[in-house]
C-alpha cells in the first residue's frame, strides 16, 4: 500500500500526476492539476477578492434562477480533459482546477466530486500570488477542453477579459469590458462592474 500523502513535499515537483493519484491525497493546502503537474494555489483570497467573488457570484446566481444549469465556487474540483480524448479511467485525467467560479448546464458532467468535462463558463479572479504560467496554462487547457466561455477578471485594472469560444475551437478575445460585462453563452446576463469592483 503506497505511503499516505499529507504533505505536498512528498511528491516530487518534477513528478506527472492523474486524478488516480489526486483523489488518494490528504493535503491540507489547495492544488491544482495542470496538465499532470503539481500546481499549489494562493493562500486564501484577499479581501478584495472576495468581495468581487461575492458579488459576481450573487448575480449569476440571481439571473440562473430561471435556468436549468448550476453554479459552484472554489472549492469545487473540475476534471477536464482534451476533447480529443476518450476518458475511461481516473488514471486518464491530468487536470484538476478550482475555478473561482464555473456554470454547468450539463448535470450528465455532474458527480459528487465534482465535475468532469467543460463547464459552460468559468471565471477566474487575479490573485498576487497567481503566474504567467498558470495563467498561460489554464487558458490553454480552458480551451482545448470546450469551456464555451471564459473570464478573467482584473481587479487591479478593475476589468473583465471574456473569451468566447468559436467554431473552430479556439477563444476569441471580446473587448475588455469596464463598466459592465455582458455573456455571450447568456446574453441576457449582463453585470454592472463599478458595483463588482465595489467602486
Amino acid at each position: 500500500m503506497p505511503a499516505l500523502i499529507t504533505n505536498i513535499s512528498q511528491l516530487d515537483p518534477n513528478g506527472t500526476f492523474t486524478y488516480a493519484d489526486y483523489i488518494l491525497w490528504r493535503i491540507e493546502e489547495r492544488i491544482e492539476l495542470i496538465k499532470g503537474k503539481i500546481f499549489k494555489m494562493s493562500p486564501a483570497p484577499n479581501l478584495t477578492h472576495q468581495r468581487i467573488s461575492t458579488q459576481l457570484q450573487g448575480a449569476i446566481f440571481n439571473f440562473l434562477g430561471n435556468q436549468s444549469c448550476d453554479l459552484f465556487s472554489a472549492p469545487f474540483d473540475v476534471r477536464l480533459h482534451s476533447l480529443s480524448k476518450s476518458i475511461v479511467a481516473n488514471s486518464d485525467i491530468y487536470t484538476v482546477v478550482q475555478p473561482d467560479l464555473c456554470v454547468v448546464c450539463d448535470k450528465s458532467k455532474l458527480d459528487e466530486r465534482g465535475c468532469l468535462g467543460a463547464p459552460d463558463l468559468v471565471i477566474e479572479i487575479l490573485s498576487p500570488g497567481n503566474s504567467r504560467k498558470e495563467m498561460d496554462d489554464k487558458f490553454e487547457l480552458y480551451q482545448e477542453s470546450g469551456v464555451r466561455e471564459y473570464w478573467l477578471v482584473e481587479p487591479v485594472e478593475c476589468a473583465v477579459f471574456v473569451y468566447v469560444r468559436n467554431d473552430t475551437g479556439e477563444f476569441i478575445g471580446l473587448k475588455p469590458a469596464t463598466k459592465s460585462v455582458q455573456s455571450s453563452i447568456f446574453p441576457d446576463l449582463v453585470i454592472d462592474l463599478d458595483k463588482a469592483f465595489g467602486k
